[in-house]
């Protein structure tokens, strides 16, 4: 009992007022802002919200819907299934996907919330990212199609045999094995009640192919033509070997009058995403990366155009990575997200391409959005120190204006540290951006542990995002001053910026990070003394190296699904194209690259002397589970203070609500027995 109480005292004096801060129960009382979509005459934004459950250990989304031109909000849902995928009919009611019937069907509903109604009965075969044509003659889905014989198939007279006979690369993939199946586009007509008819028609009739790409892609990926008789899908028709060592995927489009599918990539080495017609169908727009398995190369926006047969990047020559492209009414401009100088900004460009103007700016990130009318838009908007909500946008002057107050109740009276935006300058002379963050009620005449945070992907930006695990103003309300560069790698400063991590992951990116903390560490309120470093997935990585080079730094380190041994992970890997590009090359290979002699962390774990705390999934395909196994095994050997967290059914993300709280607690618990004795300290 003794031991179970020294475990759990470090969060109650972490939360000095477990009222007024941020906590890890507190971060799943809060509503999550799912989709979103304007009705057609620009007046009515739906969403979803999904509220957890914590005791049961799951989640469930309700549809919300709020006037564009602001006004109190309405809930329409209230089952306990989940709605999604919503999709405004030219009617103005709301159709929706729900398991309420036992399995997923389409469902519709008046925008006041009566009237709800079922509309299919499609057989239950994991249908998703259903969308209805413009004039609501057709709808399109995604169901799975088994498309390879499993061991069952090969042998039937052995029903009870469990074994996986595989003949190929890309046999599991993030986190989940090859079920022998194939995700296919379908559509089906709609008849005059509302209701679909007949069978869905398999675009993809025969193909071993996904579309959309798997696992993380989703509507998306696929679009109506304005009439309904064209649908663009994105598919990368490749299987094994070569779907592992290469990121091309290709924009399709499938004419339903003659049956004929056309590509409008050919020959475009690199991701090729997200299709989007313009308003009169003559014309498709798409993001487009140009270098083949670099899957963070800059996005292109490209246009084709139907009657010339030709394409064009209309942001040609810009440093923006183009995303969440959207066409205006009258097809003359495209509107875009973008990610800038540590924010997400909304930017437009004339469809023909020319100067590309910045519509939004300021510390806030506009994650998502949609066009709601004229010179109008509805989007997801966040900082680091406020949650996910709706706000209108004007367009013409970027300001905005607050539709929806998700979490007001939850948030009422909760403190969150201060942010600040410093610059660095990094060994070579560049100006670094580093956000830091404090605890709420900070005292600079007190000293405070602080944490470097270290960013995975290793191209994901550092913005005004927020993340429900590894969230910033929750550490800062355990008492940490957290301090997180977006270090070479990271987007949002220019291609030069972005691509240099790719084969120096233990160059120039780690010596940002010891700049960012050595130059924080010379105020007055951090204690050198009590420093922590923490990171996940390249992130991770970063960990176990400064692990055995931070030259006596850091007292603690904490490492989520990193890589610890590049030797062993690129072949155990499943994107072969991301591991031969960012790494350089195989460890088989001559000449052997720098990445394996000077940037591999398992070469240096002859140096760790430092507590390490090492976290890891099971299920995690990505960076599989020996990464973290070998690192721990590496501290238990050379008698190093350490901890491994495992957590069998999850991947590269923990998503389960007790899990996550469970990570948050051991995390929490490992820096207050390594790091933060004494709490904060005076001068």
């Amino acid at each position: 009992m003794k031991r179970l109480l020294l475990a759990l005292l470090p969060l109650a004096a972490a939360a000095q007022n477990p009222t007024n801060v941020l906590t890890p129960e507190k971060l799943w009382q809060l509503g999550r802002l799912g989709e979103m979509q304007v009705s057609p005459d620009g007046k009515t934004v739906a969403y979803t919200v999904t509220k957890y459950d914590l005791a049961a250990n799951k989640g469930n989304a309700d549809i919300w819907v709020v006037p564009v031109a602001g006004g109190a909000t309405k809930q329409l849902t209230t089952t306990p299934s989940s709605e999604n995928t919503l999709n405004w009919r030219a009617d103005g009611k709301l159709t929706f996907i729900s398991g309420e019937s036992g399995t997923d069907q389409l469902y519709v509903i008046n925008a006041d919330g009566s009237g709800k109604q079922l509309l299919s009965t499609f057989p239950d075969e994991g249908l998703s990212n259903l969308k209805y044509a413009p004039k609501g003659n057709f709808i399109l889905y995604t169901q799975d199609v088994k498309v390879r014989p499993e061991v069952k198939d090969m042998f039937p007279d052995l029903p009870k045999a469990d074994a996986k006979i595989i003949d190929d690369l890309n046999y599991r993939h993030w986190n989940a094995w090859d079920d022998h199946k194939a995700t296919h586009v379908f559509f089906q007509p709609i008849g005059p009640d509302g209701k679909p008819q007949g069978y869905g028609k398999d675009l993809m009739a025969g193909e071993a192919f996904d579309a959309p790409l798997q696992p993380l892609s989703g509507s998306e990926q696929l679009a109506f033509s304005p009439d309904g008789y064209k649908i663009a899908y994105t598919s990368r028709k490749l299987t094994g070997r070569a779907e592992a060592e290469s990121t091309n995927s290709d924009i399709f489009v499938y004419d339903i009058h003659d049956g004929k599918t056309m590509n409008l990539s050919e020959g475009m080495p690199g991701y090729d995403v997200e299709p989007a017609f313009s308003p009169d169908g003559s014309k498709v727009a798409w993001l487009s990366m140009a270098t083949a398995g670099f899957e963070s190369d800059r996005n292109s926006i490209i246009v084709y155009d139907f009657a010339t047969k030709k394409r064009s990047d209309v942001i040609s020559g810009s440093e923006l990575s183009g995303g969440n492209l959207r066409w205006s009414a009258d097809g003359k401009t495209i509107y875009f997200n973008s990610v800038q100088m540590g924010t997400e900004q909304l930017f437009e460009v004339a469809a023909k391409g020319g100067k590309i103007r910045q519509i939004t700016s300021g510390a806030q990130n506009f994650n998502a959005f949609e066009l709601a009318g004229k010179g109008l838009a509805v989007a997801n908007r966040t900082t680091l120190s406020d949650f996910p909500d709706l706000v209108r946008v004007d367009l013409k002057t970027g300001k905005t204006t607050p539709l929806t107050t998700i979490n007001q109740a939850e948030l009422s009276g909760l403190k969150m540290g201060k942010v600040e935006d410093r610059r660095v300058t990094t060994t070579d002379g560049k100006q670094m951006q580093v956000y830091v963050i404090f605890p709420p009620d900070f005292d600079p005449s007190k000293k405070y542990p602080t944490l470097l945070y270290c960013q995975g992907g290793p191209q994901s930006p550092i913005t005004q995002s927020q993340s429900f695990r590894w969230n910033f103003q929750l550490m800062a309300a355990n008492g940490y001053i957290v301090v997180a560069p977006n270090r070479r790698g990271l987007p949002g400063y220019g291609r030069q910026w972005n691509d240099a991590i790719s084969g120096d992951w233990g160059g120039q990116p780690i010596r940002d990070y010891l700049s960012a903390i050595d130059e924080v560490s010379k105020e007055p309120y951090v204690d050198k003394d009590r420093r922590g470093c923490v990171g996940a997935s390249y992130g991770g990585y970063s960990t176990y190296f400064l692990a055995g080079k931070h030259e006596g730094r850091f007292k603690t380190f904490i490492a989520h699904c990193g890589l610890y041994n590049l030797t062993s992970w690129y072949p155990t890997t499943e994107e072969m194209f991301f591991a031969k590009h960012d790494i350089g090359g195989a460890p088989w290979e001559t000449p052997l690259h720098k990445s394996y002699t000077d940037f591999n962390p398992q070469s240096f774990a002859k140096n760790w002397d430092t507590p390490i705390l090492v976290i890891h999934g099971g299920k995690d395909f990505r960076v599989p589970e020996d990464q973290g196994m070998e690192a721990f095994g590496t501290a238990q050997l050379k008698g190093i203070p350490s901890r491994f967290l495992y957590f069998p059914n999850e991947g590269h993300w923990i998503t389960k609500p007790q899990n996550s709280v469970l990570w948050q607690r051991v995390f929490f618990e490992w820096l207050g027995r390594t790091l933060k004795p004494g709490g904060v300290s005076g001068k």
